[in-house]
C-alpha cells in the first residue's frame, strides 16, 4: 500500500489563524477518513503558527532555540487534537513525537512508526524533528523518507499551488504547474525551506502543493495534480 505524507500548517485547524477550531478539524478529519479509504498509508505533520512561531523569536526578545522548542511543542497540541478528532470519525490513529512525553505521546522511533502502520493507523509525526533551528517542512522532509513515501502533499491555506509574485498583490501572478528543486531554490521562492528542499531533492521525494480550503481537495489531489503544483527532481 502507498504511503503520503500530509503536511497541514497549524493554522489549517485554526480559526482566524489562532487556537483550534472542532469545524476545521472535523471536515479535515473527513478528508484524510477518504483518502484513507482510497487505499492510502497516511503520515501527518503538523505545524504550530496557530499557537507560535519560532522564527518570530525576535518578536519577544527571546533564544531563538528556546523560541523554537516552544512551536515545537505546539505541534504536539495540534497532533493530539487532530488524533481525537480523526478517532471521532472512525479512524485508528496515534501521536507519535520526537520528544519524549510518554504521559500523553508515544516517542518515536522507525520500528515503533513500522508497528502502527502494520496495524493500519494513521501516524501524526509531532515535536518536529527534536531539534531547534529545522522547521516542520524539514519534518515533513525527513518522516516522508524515512516512512518510504513518495509523496508531501503540501497543503496550504487559499493558495492553489506556487506562483512566480504574490497572487494576493499581483492579479497577474502566474501559477506554476511543475517546478524542479533547483528551479524553485533558484527563483527563491519559499515554498518550503532550503533544507526541507535539499532533503526532498536527495531522496527523490515529490512535493504536491495545493489550496486545502477548496472541499475534497486532499482526495482530488491524487487524482489530478494539475489542480495544484508539482516540485520534484526534474521539474518534468
Amino acid at each position: 500500500m502507498e504511503r503520503v505524507l500530509l503536511k497541514l500548517s497549524g493554522q489549517a485547524l485554526s480559526k482566524n489563524g489562532t487556537g483550534l477550531d472542532g469545524k476545521k478539524l472535523h471536515d479535515i478529519s473527513l478528508e484524510i477518513k477518504a483518502l484513507k479509504e482510497s487505499g492510502y498509508q497516511i503520515g501527518i505533520v503538523c505545524g504550530a503558527g496557530n499557537f507560535f512561531r519560532g522564527r518570530t523569536s525576535s518578536e519577544y526578545s527571546m533564544n531563538r532555540s528556546v523560541a523554537d522548542n516552544i512551536g515545537m511543542l505546539g505541534t504536539v497540541m495540534n497532533a493530539l487534537a487532530l488524533q481525537d478528532s480523526l478517532e471521532q470519525v472512525g479512524l485508528k490513529s496515534c501521536v507519535l513525537s520526537a520528544i519524549s512525553m510518554p504521559q500523553i505521546a508515544l516517542t518515536y522511533s522507525k520500528p515503533v512508526c513500522d508497528e502502527y502502520f502494520s496495524k493500519d493507523y494513521i501516524i501524526i509525526f509531532a515535536g518536529g524533528t527534536g531539534n531547534p533551528y529545522f522547521s516542520t517542512d524539514t519534518c515533513a522532509a525527513l518522516r516522508a523518507s524515512q516512512i518510504g513515501a513518495k509523496k508531501i502533499l503540501m497543503a496550504k491555506n487559499g493558495v492553489d499551488g506556487v506562483y512566480d509574485s504574490d497572487p494576493a498583490k499581483n492579479k497577474n501572478a502566474k501559477r506554476y504547474t511543475i517546478l524542479s528543486y533547483d528551479e524553485m531554490i533558484d527563483k527563491s521562492l519559499q515554498v518550503i525551506d532550503l533544507s526541507a528542499s535539499l532533503l526532498c531533492k536527495e531522496n527523490n521525494l515529490e512535493t504536491i502543493v495545493f489550496d486545502m480550503n477548496k472541499k475534497d481537495n486532499i482526495v482530488k489531489i491524487m487524482k489530478d495534480s494539475s489542480l495544484g503544483t508539482i516540485i520534484n527532481v526534474k521539474g518534468e
